[in-house]
């Protein structure tokens, strides 16, 4: 079963920067379209952007589009979600999921492994 982990997560200013990790171990990493998501309180989970398995597609949320890259190093098993220029708005628990294909895909209901969250404060 695939398991996956985040990591990177934090208290920052508003401005700041983070970069969150995903990773999983002992499965075909290339075999999966990566989505990384976030729910604030009170609020539902949004997609926040994803990435193809072989890391040639990439789609972000227009909210964080200039501001947040994503990426994958298929060698480590990781993608990576930097985030930079936070804002107030950014703040949430973010999670990575796989999705059931290969794809960059943002639908809920494509992805059918989640990590468990790494929490982002953004905060002055």
């Amino acid at each position: 079963q695939l398991q996956l982990v985040e990591s990177g997560g934090g208290w920052v200013q508003p401005g700041g920067s983070l970069r969150l990790s995903c990773a999983a171990a002992g499965v075909s990493w290339d075999d999966y379209g990566i989505g990384w998501f976030r729910q604030a309180p009170g609020k539902e989970r949004e997609g926040v952007s994803c990435i193809s398995s072989g890391g040639g597609s990439t789609n972000y949320a227009n909210s964080v589009k200039g501001r947040f890259t994503i990426s994958r190093d298929n060698a480590k098993n990781t993608v990576y979600l930097q985030m930079n220029s936070l804002k107030f708005e950014d703040t949430g628990v973010y999670y990575c999921a796989a999705a059931r294909s290969r794809l960059c895909v943002s639908s809920l209901g494509a992805f059918g492994a989640w990590g468990q969250g790494t929490q982002v404060t953004v905060s002055s």
